[in-house]
């Protein structure tokens, strides 16, 4: 889909890079993602790939926005408290880049919407705070053949992957299920600036999988502690759990 004289002005700092031009450009504009969850991650995920010019970014998420994510959510600020998120990250996205299709949902992913609305994308991004989620996330995209980009914060440490790319690993490699997820909901202490970091490594990873770069965190695992500085990267082994799945 080639870009406009505007799109072209506006891009210019990516088109420059020889790993980009305006062919890459091109690409991200022809995107479509979901970003699963408008909070802590969410807020810089929302940000970097519209600013990036992906085409089309679905929004889900079925909360409002409360005085305690103020911390740390930064498409919110005091006047949108008990608002729904997927409503404010919409305005703001819009007016952020035009050229970017934006579709809110605001409902909270499930058995039964799951498929239908991860199918319409080509990559999903995960930026919830809830292991059933993931897994749902997870099956979705395995049964769908999408990629899906995981991330994860508490308190000062975060983790970054990629998982079913090209025949890669996925969640179920990484974590393996039990029942007990099923009824866990805790709500952790992150520091301030921790989805920062992390939410803009997922959104980086996003860019990288549309432009089919090497170096994608497929089969590994990136984690930081941003309290000690450390970032280290462990690989990750295929297991053969991608016949077990939420959808039977």
């Amino acid at each position: 889909m080639p870009l406009t004289n505007q799109e072209q002005k506006r891009y210019n700092r990516h088109i420059i890079l020889h790993d980009i031009r305006i062919q890459g450009q091109e690409k991200i504009k022809e995107t479509s993602i979901l970003v699963v969850g408008a909070g802590g991650l969410g807020s810089p995920i929302l940000y970097y790939l519209t600013a990036a010019g992906v085409g089309h970014i679905g929004i889900m998420d079925d909360d409002v926005v409360s005085e305690s994510n103020l911390q740390r959510q930064i498409l919110y600020d005091t006047t949108h408290v008990g608002t729904p998120k997927v409503t404010v990250a919409t305005t703001k996205l819009k007016q952020l880049n035009p050229f970017t299709r934006i579709t809110p949902y605001f409902t909270r992913l499930s058995l039964d919407n799951a498929l239908e609305i991860i199918s319409k994308y080509d990559i999903v991004m995960d930026a919830t705070d809830n292991l059933h989620a993931r897994y749902l996330i997870n099956d979705a995209c395995v049964k769908l053949g999408k990629p899906f980009v995981y991330g994860s914060i508490c308190e000062f440490c975060g983790q970054v992957s990629v998982f079913n790319y090209q025949n890669g690993p996925t969640y179920r490699d990484l974590f393996e299920y039990n029942d007990e997820i099923e009824n866990f909901s805790q709500p952790l202490g992150v520091i301030g600036a921790l989805p920062g970091i992390v939410g803009s490594l997922q959104a980086n990873e996003a860019i990288k999988i549309i432009l089919e770069k090497t170096g994608v965190l497929s089969g590994k695992l990136l984690t930081i502690d941003i309290l000690n500085n450390t970032y280290l990267t462990f690989a990750i082994r295929k297991k053969g759990r991608e016949e077990e799945s939420l959808f039977k």
